[in-house]
């Protein structure tokens, strides 16, 4: 008999918000948005097999869909409880953390097309655009970096 684990409800999940420190609240943001980098990334692949009718796929895709939207509920949960502690939510410190802990373990992408066409209305970036530019910016130091001459210590 096989057993499916079943997401944590929301009341939980906020009550498990409480106790952790502000860093875990930021990390944890980081963790959700690579898991929903990742679920788009297997929607994307599924596509053209959808297309061609796999039902199985749609299935996947849909579900995907579901757990985005819960991870994105999740996020705005870790907003509001660092709001309730007297501090400020920015998302541009957020995805700057994200983008550290992608560089340190190695782990860097961009998705283009997801950058291009969820252009800001406001002036504003929208994530998707601060983090490409911000590993566009990372790439160019580290080309910089490599092309200059010298022992750095």
């Amino acid at each position: 008999m096989s057993h499916e684990a079943l997401p944590i409800d929301r009341v939980r999940f906020a009550e498990a918000l409480e106790s952790l420190p502000i860093d875990a609240l930021h990390s944890k943001v980081a963790e959700l948005r690579n898991n929903m980098d990742h679920l788009r990334f297997s929607n994307e692949q599924m596509v053209p097999f959808a297309d061609e009718g796999d039902q199985d796929c749609k299935d996947a895709m849909y579900e995907n869909l579901i757990v985005i939207n819960r991870m994105n509920e999740r996020i705005e949960m870790i907003r509001a409880e660092v709001e309730k502690r007297g501090m400020r939510w920015s998302e541009a410190e957020v995805e700057d953390r994200q983008t550290s802990e992608a560089m340190v373990n190695g782990y860097t992408t961009t998705n283009t097309s997801q950058t291009q066409s969820s252009q800001a209305q406001s002036g504003r970036l929208t994530d998707e655009q601060l983090r490409a530019q911000l590993e566009a910016r990372l790439a160019q130091d580290t080309q910089h970096d490599q092309e200059e001459e010298g022992l750095h210590l």
